[in-house]
């Protein structure tokens, strides 16, 4: 009986779930979720966010906003990936959400390889996002919160279709950016984005 008791604290309340969205993009920002569930929760179709329609995932966002126990948001922007590269912003983000819960997790289940630093006890669990609801959760989350920023940014920069890319590095993506140059949101550090720049610079030496 109190294993069981133990296992239900460790599902519910004191563990979080941690998922990132946005390691792979030209531009934006990368997007992490912490999420901690009620014991026992179950919510019918929750698994990795990319197995997923678009409309699946806001339906599933919208129950786990409404019905998780706690769940928070962080984010580490364009400019901070340039100057401590993705791997480092993205725990930067994952800690930030962490951080945010209303109540600190005393275990924190991270999909991956790498648990961010912090007052708690964490566990990498490749394949997590599929595996453990309360990473799913914060899978689903985080994408539902990243395409919903990359939205907003379509609209301040229109010319590079982010509400239909995300910034992720597709053929009109590129073509975009080789028409137009970089805008203040793509990362600078990242192959293409680097290659339009020293392209711009040597035009502009000439």
């Amino acid at each position: 009986m109190q294993r069981q008791q133990d296992d239900e604290r460790i599902a519910g309340r004191l563990c979080a779930g941690v998922d990132e969205v946005g390691r792979g993009p030209l531009a934006g920002p990368v997007v992490a979720a912490a999420v901690i569930l009620p014991a026992g929760y179950v919510l019918s179709g929750l698994t990795d966010s990319k197995r997923l329609s678009a409309r699946r995932r806001e339906a599933l966002a919208a129950a786990l906003r409404d019905e998780a126990q706690s769940w928070a948001l962080g984010s580490a922007s364009a400019a901070e990936i340039d100057t401590l590269n993705i791997h480092h912003a993205t725990l930067l983000a994952m800690r930030r959400a962490l951080l945010a819960l209303p109540r600190a997790p005393r275990q924190v289940l991270v999909d991956g390889r790498f648990v961010p630093e912090g007052p708690w006890n964490g566990t990498a669990v490749v394949g997590g996002d599929a595996a453990v609801p309360a990473i799913s959760a914060a899978s689903v989350l985080a994408k539902v919160a990243r395409d919903a920023w990359l939205a907003e940014l379509h609209l301040q920069y229109p010319a590079y279709g982010f509400d239909r890319h995300a910034g992720y590095p597709t053929r009109a993506h590129l073509a975009a950016l080789a028409t137009h140059g970089p805008c203040p949101e793509h990362r600078r550090s990242f192959g293409p984005v680097a290659r339009q720049l020293r392209l711009a610079a040597g035009a502009a030496g000439r």
